[in-house]
């Protein structure tokens, strides 16, 4: 199959297109994971405090989160080919500045760029697919788009723990340089330049509003636990930030209301279709399981089973291969009659595979004893991806391709954000009693002189922020000057005990969370139609410009 441009003629080969277009929004979905694991060497390297490190963090999420709407809807005005190429060219720059940068501020502002030409670029290919393939064989191209979203999460910390080991934290910037002048390249030379037949405006007001409260609501998730819910300025509190953020959405809907005859930035449309508004569900639920279920995981794979970053990458390596070879075929299976039992069967799967990866934890368990669960949860995956776009793009018409991929990726990533401050909140508040649980126990071992300052060490550790990383769970305890060296090392080697089996009774009851929202989720894949509307939506009438 291929596309011909109308004013030109050329043939364009749409998976071709798929293919240049999945490296873009997998560079931008990489780069959210690969920063985790070079927080040490960041700083090392410039001289970072732990608040400006958290903000190299977060500075991308944020401005990525608030921006998806509005540049889908910009898409849809300019032609989603135009977004995609700026978007890749701001995220390209944006890299060589972060890898560039000499102190804090400046690693800050260039990974805020970073989010921001990420969110110019994620919306975008949605539309495209929905433009370029026909309905019986989008699943198979939004299968390709889910394997490399699956792979970006997975492979990043693995991907990220390599070049920082090998050539320092840097690379995981520089490496995007290759790849970005490649696919720019590619992009203006084979993606097609699809616009609407019609002229579209943009709604300033609604861009203002839904920015602001974006920024409020994703700001106060991202930063309540660093503040511990309370005091960020003066009177203003987290709950008053996360209140106002709320209230300026709200503010948004109603006008979005008010101009839905016009030309709304949020068409309610979208939603009036049954199948979009439960895969939007669906896709929160994802965002917010594969940041609850791998956070946790991570931790434990480096800290509890000290394996390094790149082992615990291998060791996920299962679940992504087999989600590789399961996501072509639920892909062709998702564009036929029925095809949400195929998304409500993988995300079943998805859940029972974690749910034995939970059950089959603890502290002394070896890395492929979890086997069984990764592949379950690997064909869960694999059946999920395709399956969700395909049903939510199905029904809509394609005018509307570009503010439902704005959507769906603004409500994804909310779901991450959410499991950022959920998860971390829940891990964090049964980590710090079942630590005290663990050192009671693992004190009788202690020399009766020091098994009281050894369990009240484990309190003031978890108020201070207990440093979690690989090897430094025995040795982060900090002990008195007076204890004898010969004492040392076994008061190390308990609080290893202590720390592996405390972290494993939280991590638990902490994986429950989001296995249940998955299982909650399947549950409302009843209500999708299972045939495509019985009124075909109309073509998008458009012009491919060359």
């Amino acid at each position: 199959m291929s596309y011909a441009s109308a004013r030109t003629g050329r043939q364009t080969n749409p998976w071709l297109v798929l293919l240049i277009m999945s490296l873009g929004v997998f560079m931008t979905l990489l780069d959210i994971t690969i920063v985790n694991i070079a927080i040490p060497s960041i700083i090392d390297g410039i001289g970072a405090r732990l608040d400006e490190v958290l903000w190299v963090l977060n500075a991308y999420s944020l401005v990525y989160a608030v921006l998806l709407i509005t540049s889908g809807r910009l898409g849809d005005i300019v032609g989603p080919r135009n977004m995609f190429v700026a978007g890749l060219a701001i995220f390209t720059l944006a890299s060589a500045l972060s890898g560039l940068a000499q102190d804090p501020t400046q690693l800050i502002l260039a990974r805020a760029l970073q989010g921001l030409g990420a969110a110019v670029m994620a919306p975008q290919s949605l539309p495209i697919i929905t433009t370029l393939f026909p309905p019986e064989k989008r699943g198979g191209a939004f299968a390709i788009s889910g394997i490399m979203a699956g792979l970006a999460v997975v492979i990043g910390p693995t991907f990220g723990g390599f070049l920082v080991t090998s050539f320092g934290w840097r690379w995981i910037f520089y490496v995007n340089l290759p790849v970005g002048v490649l696919t720019l390249a590619l992009s203006l030379a084979l993606v097609p330049d699809i616009r609407p037949g019609r002229a579209h405006r943009l709604d300033l007001l609604g861009v203002l509003l839904a920015t602001a409260g974006l920024f409020g609501f994703v700001f106060g998730l991202i930063e309540g636990q660093r503040y511990d819910w309370g005091r960020v300025w003066g009177p203003v509190t987290v709950p008053m930030i996360i209140g106002a953020g709320a209230l300026l959405l709200i503010a948004f809907l109603l006008w979005q209301r008010a101009r839905q005859s016009g030309e709304p930035l949020l068409s309610f449309a979208v939603f009036r279709d049954r199948n979009f508004s439960v895969a939007s569900l669906v896709l929160m639920a994802m965002g917010f399981a594969m940041l609850g279920l791998f956070l946790p995981l991570t931790i434990y794979y480096q800290s509890v089973l000290h394996l390094s970053a790149v082992d615990a990458g291998l060791t996920l390596a299962p679940q992504t291969l087999v989600m590789f070879f399961v996501a072509p075929l639920s892909g062709a299976l998702a564009s036929r009659p029925g095809g949400k039992y195929v998304l409500m069967f993988g995300l079943v799967a998805f859940a029972a595979g974690m749910a034995f990866i939970d059950w089959t934890a603890q502290a002394d368990s070896g890395r492929w004893s979890f086997l069984p669960g990764l592949i379950v949860a690997g064909i869960g995956l694999g059946c999920v991806w395709a399956p969700v776009y395909s049903l939510a793009m199905r029904d809509l018409r394609p005018q509307l391709a570009g503010v439902a991929s704005g959507v769906l990726n603004t409500i994804q990533e909310l779901g991450g954000v959410i499991a950022n401050a959920s998860i971390g909140a829940l891990l964090q508040n049964r980590l710090a009693e079942s630590l005290q649980d663990q050192a009671v126990r693992y004190s009788a071992q202690v020399p009766p002189e020091f098994r009281q300052r050894f369990v009240e060490g484990f309190g003031r550790a978890m108020k201070g922020g207990l440093e979690v990383g690989r090897g430094q769970t025995g040795t982060s305890l900090s002990l008195p000057k007076d204890v004898p060296p010969q004492a040392v090392e076994q008061i190390r080697h308990l609080a290893e005990q202590v720390f592996s089996h405390g972290f494993v009774s939280a991590m638990h009851p902490t994986l429950v969370l989001p296995i249940c929202v998955v299982l909650l989720t399947a549950a409302s894949c009843l209500v999708m139609r299972s045939r495509g509307s019985t009124t075909a939506p109309q073509p998008l009438e458009q012009e491919a410009v060359a």
